[in-house]
């Protein structure tokens, strides 16, 4: 056997148990099969096998109603003579059987052949659909709706085991619809992947001979056009109505007439231009001589005078030429055998006589005239509607077509003006233009409607919608819930969940959203899964594999549905679900078109879920980056009471951030930012510029400072930066340090949103704080400013996203912020929620960053100060007065600690440093000692030698206190240290130990 894309494989009785005939015994006794053996056999034994067929069944069903002069078998008798001929004196069998399996015709290389053979078979009119003959070429042809091949043990019936076959379906070039079956059968050791070619050519010849037959009719309309006219035969060129239209016109008046043909009925119809004109297209049914029953459809152009032809370039007596056959006489045979045809008919585009060509055409070829008044020649109804025999129009009254060449009932005269014929045409062919025109129209649709979010759950909703009710009444949408989350699913069979029901009615016993479906093994929508193709049910009572999955279910909806067709989706080689489109509604079952379409329909919204499944993955990685890069819990610090919240954006994740930092003396620093952009850069960026933020922070630099080293750092990323180039890198930053103990805000921004402060009164304002340029430019200065914040006050920071809307004022976003915040009485969680639920725009299109932080003050009773000039005898009486402070504060236990790092700071600043000199004690969650002075010099902790008499102090503070350090001010410099109020200390290694 020769697999696609393979080498060739024995078959038969398999040597050493393995091959296709191991793996059929393995399932004829029930064992799994699930290699050794192509899907499309796999699943054609798995078919046969819920139908209860037995493998040594020799009988199959004759019919007798077959028609043996049908289209099919007049198309097919010469092709199969010279295939016979070809393979004369050869094993060779030729078969064409309909779409129903009935075998037709029937040749053989060598006459003895057929004595072999049971008398049934030998005859035309014996069955070989699978549903009677197991797998076969002619059944699996029909299940599969492609070329097969079936080779030795692939088939399912023990009679066949020493054969092979090549079957593809034979379809209508104007229709696309299986009209039969070719089959080529052989012995096995005959195989021969030349044959692939053969049965090809031959198909096509069929098919060609096909679209004769079609030609034939639709020049005998045209004969009997001609016939029912009353002028005599001179050639007119009414393809000059063509050429005086505009294309988009032209299309405009070939719609319209391909409806009226489709309709199969008198009936008129006033079609506008775009320019203003109208044209009145009529459809006159016609019959020809040899019964074909058809449809004319003249144009008629108001204001001429009556009778008057469109134009007559050239007169001659020659006969008119079709334009679907050059240089052949409208009245001549139609070729012989599969001889290339012309472009008369092309499928699906223009399957009609003669497209505005030039035909013979009397001046008044028929009369057709309105009831009501004489000078009316249709009801005014809405532009463009079709009026048929016996409806009435909007006014009442009807529009009654004459025989041809006869008189209207109430002797109205025709209307004025030039008329030509337009397309000829049979009903059904008509219908079949009106469905390829649709099918564009659908597929045009889609690709607008499908993929206009990112959202996978709305794309595959996307799906259904378009598809309802154009192509099905119901559509079923199952994702793998891998695919649901961003990520590429392992096993899609597995872990399927339903995504979208949706349809024409909503009572349907579908597995509702949500629910976890599976499929059998022969279902349509695993064979699709495992194939990739789409699996086409037309008669779901005839579905076995769909019946046999669950049969109380398939039971209920069968009393609904009718015909189905399974589409995998599919894009990029990711199987990302299947797609199930469902008629009921609609008594006409699925055919090829159809599934061709649902297959075009499921591959456009594939991508369009891919791109949304990727998106959803690296939006989940940047929303974690950005996440991990956030603060993770808010430090311990009794200063501000803070809440705080991020919202990412719909369509992207930006760089917002925020961040609270404890600070020396009790103080806190507040920090709001965002980074231009979206995405993985922006989030990268933000973490870095956090920390970079939180290092100058701790520095204990003032807001301006901070700003400006933020500054710096924000430039050079942008210039080292080799993927987003120069220019791309910028932020935006507010930073804000509260102070309990004088309850003062300074603060600093660059280009950021001005915070807003709301007063214990519930007063809303926002500081007139100096805008600043955006991190990243350089070279230009910050400016701080100072605001009293009385305990009880809350401080708003928010990025743009909060306010900043296409579709909103800001001036009126504020005003709704200040009235979200004018409520004292809530907390700042409380605060968080109302804002975002009433500010916040429903569907943010920037990250949103928002921290509130409400003020407390220090005790002025936990607060001790000194002031005294820098003299070395004072250091003994701030001592005393420390200790004194420290047992009214009952911190007996910290005393020895804290008056040795007294002592040493003290000493240090009147050696060191200048006077004055102020000494505090600040009770808070540790005890912290300040020691200020007028000085700049910046204190050194270094280790001095054995040898030095001095040196250490420092080095001893460092050891007792839990951390210390050095802060700027604008009178000096700040040395700071803080010591647990249980006498935690340092030991030698670092570690804080007991005293």
């Amino acid at each position: 056997m020769i697999r696609s894309g393979g080498d060739p494989t024995p078959t038969g009785r398999a040597a050493g148990g393995t091959g296709p005939a191991r793996s059929r015994e393995r399932f004829l006794q029930g064992e799994p099969v699930e290699t050794g053996v192509r899907t499309s056999i796999l699943d054609s034994w798995r078919r046969c096998r819920s139908l209860a067929l037995a493998p040594d069944r020799s009988d199959l069903p004759f019919r007798e109603d077959f028609d043996p002069d049908g289209r099919i078998v007049r198309a097919a008798v010469p092709v199969l003579d010279r295939l016979q001929s070809r393979f004369a004196g050869s094993e060779m069998n030729i078969s064409v059987a309909d779409a129903n399996g009935t075998v037709l015709l029937r040749r053989f290389g060598r006459a003895s052949m057929a004595d072999r053979l049971p008398a049934i078979q030998t005859v035309p009119g014996f069955v070989f659909a699978e549903q009677f003959a197991g797998t076969n070429g002619i059944g699996l042809a029909l299940a599969e709706r492609q070329l097969i091949r079936v080779y030795g043990a692939e088939h399912f019936a023990e009679r066949s085991q020493g054969s092979a076959c090549r079957a593809l379906p034979v379809r209508d070039p104007l229709s696309g619809r299986i009209e039969g079956v070719l089959c080529l059968g052989y012995p096995r050791s005959a195989e021969d992947p030349a044959l692939t070619t053969v049965i090809r050519k031959a198909a096509e010849a069929i098919e060609r001979r096909l679209l004769a037959q079609s030609s034939e009719r639709e020049r005998a309309l045209l004969r009997a056009y001609l016939d029912t006219t009353a002028a005599p035969h001179h050639g007119v060129a009414v393809d000059a109505l063509s050429l005086e239209l505009h294309p988009r016109d032209h299309a405009i008046v070939m719609e319209k007439a391909a409806e009226l043909i489709s309709g199969g009925q008198r009936a008129a119809v006033d079609v506008p231009l775009p320019d203003g004109r109208r044209i009145t297209l009529v459809s006159r049914p016609l019959t020809s001589a040899s019964g074909v029953e058809g449809v004319a459809i003249e144009a008629v152009l108001p204001g001429s005078a009556p009778g008057e032809l469109l134009v007559i370039p050239r007169q001659t007596d020659e006969p008119a030429r079709t334009s679907g056959e050059p240089g052949r006489r409208i009245d001549e045979p139609p070729r012989q055998n599969d001889e290339p045809l012309g472009p008369l008919v092309v499928p699906g585009v223009t399957p009609f006589l003669p497209l505005f060509g030039p035909v013979p055409v009397a001046a008044a070829p028929a009369r057709l005239s309105v009831g009501g008044p004489p000078s009316a020649h249709l009801p005014d109804g809405a532009p463009g509607q079709i009026l048929t025999n016996g409806t009435d129009g909007a006014d009442g009254r009807t529009v009654a077509a004459a025989e041809a060449g006869g008189v209207t009932g109430d002797g109205s005269d025709p209307p004025s003006g030039a008329r030509g014929l337009v397309l000829v045409g049979e009903p059904h062919v008509g219908t079949y233009a009106l469905d390829a025109r649709r099918r564009l129209e659908l597929l045009s649709e889609a690709g607008a409607r499908i993929g206009t979010t990112l959202d996978v759950r709305r794309t595959a909703e996307e799906l259904a919608e378009t598809a309802v009710p154009r192509l099905a009444d119901y559509v079923t949408v199952d994702l793998s819930e891998a695919v649901l989350r961003g990520e590429e699913s392992a096993d899609p069979i597995d872990d399927l969940l339903r995504t979208v029901v949706h349809g024409i009615r909503d009572d349907l016993p579908f597995s509702p959203v949500g629910a976890r479906v599976g499929f059998g093994p022969t279902t349509p929508q695993l064979r699709s899964l495992t194939s990739g193709e789409a699996v086409l049910e037309p008669d779901l009572k005839a579905a076995a594999g769909w019946l046999a999955q669950d049969p109380e279910h398939t039971e209920r909806l069968l009393g609904h549905v009718h015909s189905l067709i399974a589409v995998p989706l599919v894009a990029r080689g990711v199987v990302l679900g299947v797609v199930g489109f469902y008629r009921g509604h609609d008594p006409t079952p699925f055919d090829d078109d159809d599934c061709s379409l649902a297959r075009e329909l499921a591959a456009r919204a594939a991508l369009s879920v891919d791109n949304a499944r990727r998106y959803t993955h690296e939006r989940a990685m940047v929303l974690a980056l950005q996440r991990s890069l956030l603060p993770h819990g808010l430090p311990e610090q009794d200063a501000v009471e803070v809440a705080h919240r991020y919202l990412p954006a719909e369509s992207d994740v930006g760089g917002d951030w925020y961040d609270v930092i404890p600070l020396s003396g009790t103080r806190v620093g507040l920090f709001v930012g965002d980074v231009v952009g979206h995405g993985m850069l922006s989030a990268a960026t933000m973490g870095r510029l956090r920390t970079a933020a939180r290092s100058f922070a701790e520095l204990d630099f003032p807001p301006d400072e901070v700003l400006t080293h933020l500054d710096n750092v924000v430039g050079r990323l942008d210039r080292e930066d080799p993927v987003a180039g120069p220019g791309m890198i910028g932020a935006t930053c507010l930073y804000a340090v509260y102070d309990p103990t004088s309850q003062q805000c300074t603060m600093a921004r660059a280009g950021h949103p001005p915070p807003a402060v709301v007063r214990p009164d519930g007063t809303v304002f926002f500081p007139d704080l100096p805008a600043g340029p955006p991190l990243g430019l350089g070279g230009l200065p910050f400016e701080s400013v100072e605001v009293h914040l009385p305990e009880g006050s809350e401080l708003v920071l928010y990025t743009d996203g909060l306010i900043e809307d296409r579709h909103r004022d800001v001036d009126a976003v504020l005003d709704q912020l200040r009235g979200a915040l004018a409520h004292p009485q809530l907390t700042p969680e409380e605060v968080c929620e109302t804002v975002l639920d009433t500010v916040a725009p429903a569907h943010p299109c920037d990250d949103i960053a928002l921290l509130v932080a409400r003020t407390h003050a220090l005790d002025p009773r936990r607060i001790a100060t000194w002031d005294l000039p820098a003299d070395p005898a004072l250091v003994s009486e701030v001592r005393a007065g420390a200790l004194r402070q420290l047992a009214e504060w009952g911190l007996d236990e910290a005393a020895f600690a804290a008056e040795l790092m007294l002592s040493e700071l003290v000493t240090n600043a009147i050696r060191h440093g200048a006077g004055p000199i102020r000494v505090r004690l600040l009770h808070d969650r540790t005890l912290i000692c300040e020691v200020s002075d007028s000085s700049n010099t910046a204190p050194h902790l270094r280790r001095a030698a054995s040898t030095d008499e001095g040196g250490r102090g420092l080095f001893l503070v460092a050891q007792l206190a839990l951390s210390w350090g050095t802060r700027y001010i604008p009178e000096g410099k700040v040395i700071w240290a803080e010591c647990g109020l249980d006498g935690v200390q340092r030991t030698e290694g670092g570690m804080p130990e007991m005293a």
